[in-house]
């Protein structure tokens, strides 16, 4: 029913991971494959391709769905439905940032006070353009093919490029000025194929199981026993996305306990529950949360 897209490059081994932890598992021939399938009635055809091409792809009908990041979205301008943000990244739940960044001893301070004719170097040449000039600044924007922040200062006076934690630009020497996008990946679709009942239904139940599994990422299942005299101490230290479930023990005398935790939080909380009173406390983990 569908063809899908999915990133080749920084955001491959994270969409595809995240694809196998929804239970979509992308199989390929090869890592190097540009076809896969998932074995899945609702997926016909699957491709893997650079995420800069993506958007173009699905506005143009190649594809029904598709996978790539928002900065590419505005810089093809391509016209395309978003379904829903897909919280990863390259190594983190954390989206990207497309920043201006300048040399450490560069007086430019603000987007405004790069001069007129100023070398700006940068993946992103459209949506440099649009946002410069609505800050009324006529650059020389020029094409990076890569190694972008190596270029400063002998090559261009600025870049635009992105960064999640901006490590990576302070060690090559740069400052960041401002950020011009923050930038998350996203479940996109051809206008028409969301525009069919039955193929935007299927998207949806997609969608549903990708940001499931993003959702039980780092979190596990609780459960445990406790006296009637002793619930409202666990309760008292028991975290719950709403609030825990709490249910009578057969014959009474005690209640069942069962909340979705940290998994970071559970060295502390474990023992505490058991201070508490807690007896038969039950890890468990998670492979999806949907609400």
């Amino acid at each position: 029913m569908l063809r899908l897209v999915l990133p080749k490059g920084s955001l491959e081994r994270a969409t595809l991971d995240l694809f196998a932890a929804a239970d979509l598992a992308v199989s390929r021939a090869s890592d190097v494959d540009y076809r896969g399938s998932i074995d899945d009635p609702r997926v016909d055809e699957v491709r893997i391709l650079r995420p800069q091409e993506i958007p173009r792809y699905v506005a143009e009908g190649l594809f029904d769905l598709g996978i790539t990041g928002r900065d590419w979205i505005e810089e093809t301008g391509a016209e395309v439905t978003s379904l829903g943000t897909l919280n990863y990244s390259k190594a983190s739940a954390n989206p990207i940032r497309v920043v201006l960044a300048v040399a450490e001893e560069s007086p430019v301070l603000a987007v405004g006070d790069l001069p007129a004719g100023a070398r700006v170097s940068t993946e992103y040449p459209e949506l440099t353009r649009r946002v410069l000039e609505k800050h009324g600044v006529h650059a020389d924007i020029r094409l990076s093919y890569g190694a972008t922040e190596a270029k400063v200062p002998d090559i261009a006076d600025a870049v635009v490029e992105i960064t999640e934690t901006g490590r990576a630009l302070a060690a090559a020497g740069l400052r960041i000025v401002d950020t011009l996008l923050v930038s998350h990946t996203e479940l996109i679709a051809n206008p028409a194929a969301a525009a069919d009942d039955a193929r935007r239904h299927a998207m949806g139940q997609l969608l549903t199981l990708l940001q499931g599994a993003l959702e039980a990422r780092g979190k596990v299942l609780l459960k445990l026993n406790v006296s009637d005299s002793q619930l409202g101490g666990v309760i008292s230290v028991l975290p719950a996305l709403k609030a825990p479930t709490v249910s009578e023990l057969s014959g009474g005398g005690g209640f069942a306990v069962e909340t979705v935790v940290e998994k970071r939080d559970v060295n502390v909380l474990i023992p505490a529950l058991k201070d508490r009173g807690a007896t038969d406390i039950i890890e468990l983990p998670l492979s999806k949360i949907v609400h």
